[in-house]
């Protein structure tokens, strides 16, 4: 996988590479923002993520990472922001302008590791989604109404793309739902924990474990449950789940907090930036997502890029 380092410090830069070329990454150096700018309308869709220093002379990470957003080709790119440690309000700041994910310096290298293999899994589902909407028919536009079940992660896959396709805008559709999709699979039916998720993929084990929850007897005969419905002026998908709920309004806005993990940020960039209204009922194992077509128009997207990981 390729990387773009942006950071006009060497000694960053330095320490990065010391990190990420033992993983196996090939990386590539940019030592100021209109350095890495050029990199990414030449080469951009070679670039896995992009690892940006906010402060840098000439072009500044804010203002790279604002155009990334503003431009079709770049925009699902995902990018982890350089902050100093502690710096809430700059880290809110790059929030809402769309770095979703964020490393403090001084770098700590098992943060820095799952960082950056949890935008990469981001980053080649995006591409997974992208090919299969391009292949798939577009005859499910037509359609109107549809109940469907679901339990394995291949479900979750294919189940977001059909979907999508019903829906203006399908690739940013076809990610939040695969999100709210992998949510009510992991955590609702299976019921991995957000601290046992991290553990699961620290270790490389995530997958293997949903697999085996999936073969538990207990869990043979859970599913999800979504409803498709095509009104006049919008599309109503409801995704319920069979597990005991959760406290939704944990995850439901982005956050520091969040932004510094390397995991939990599916429901805040599928509200934020995939749908129109998202709202989640009861227990917490029911969430309608509403996606508005006025007079077939395109979906108004809030926000420049839907990738995210939960």
């Amino acid at each position: 996988m390729r990387l773009l380092l942006v950071d006009d410090d060497s000694v960053n830069l330095q320490i990065l590479h010391e990190y990420l070329e033992d993983e196996g990454y090939a990386l590539v150096d940019a030592g100021d923002g209109e350095e890495a700018w050029s990199l990414l309308e030449a080469e951009g869709d070679s670039f896995y993520a992009v690892l940006l220093d906010r402060m840098m002379p000439k072009l500044d990470g804010l203002t790279v990472l604002k155009r990334m957003m503003a431009h079709e080709a770049l925009r699902d790119i995902p990018v982890i922001m350089q902050t100093a440690a502690g710096a809430v309000s700059q880290i809110q700041e790059g929030i809402e302008a769309g770095a979703f994910y964020y490393l403090t310096k001084p770098f700590d290298r098992e943060m820095l590791l799952g960082i950056v293999a949890s935008s990469i899994r981001k980053a080649v589902k995006q591409r997974e989604v992208q090919n299969d909407l391009l292949r798939q028919s577009r005859s499910v536009r037509s359609m109107q109404n549809g109940t469907f079940r679901i339990r394995t992660l291949h479900d979750v896959h294919n189940l977001s793309v059909l979907l999508a396709n019903a829906c203006p805008d399908p690739e940013r559709i076809a990610m939040g739902l695969n999100d709210l999709l992998m949510n009510a699979i992991e955590h609702g039916n299976l019921g991995i924990s957000y601290d046992e998720k991290t553990q699961l993929q620290d270790a490389e084990e995530w997958e293997s474990e949903i697999h085996r929850r999936l073969a538990l007897p207990e869990n043979m005969d859970k599913y999800v449950e979504v409803t498709f419905r095509r009104l006049p002026e919008e599309i109503q998908v409801v995704i319920t789940d069979q597990g005991e709920g959760f406290d939704w309004t944990r995850y439901e806005h982005f956050s520091p907090h969040l932004a510094l993990a390397s995991h939990g940020r599916g429901i805040a960039m599928a509200k934020a930036l995939c749908f129109d209204q998202l709202h989640y009922r009861g227990k917490g194992n029911e969430v309608l997502c509403v996606i508005h077509t006025p007079n077939g128009a395109v979906h108004p997207a809030h926000n420049p890029g839907c990738s995210s990981s939960v």
